[in-house]
């Protein structure tokens, strides 16, 4: 599974999905594509949840986490 803790440049799960299409991969398995993805997002909103305590403002986290190009 692919965990969003590991990576140098968090994607959200959205892009992550779009990346993987853009390349051809797993592109005779995309079931496989759906559930790391739903994976992925499960995991984004519940770290996004916990980090809660920070008094930081949803929009914040999300520029600060996911730096959109």
């Amino acid at each position: 599974m692919h965990k969003i803790n590991n990576m140098e440049n968090k994607q959200t799960a959205v892009q992550w999905l779009v990346e993987k299409l853009m390349k051809g991969e797993y592109i005779n398995d995309p079931e496989y594509l759906i559930t790391q993805a739903k994976a992925m997002e499960k995991e984004q909103i519940i770290e996004a949840y916990c980090m809660g305590d920070d008094n930081i403002g949803a929009e914040q986290y999300y520029n600060e986490t996911f730096k959109s190009e």
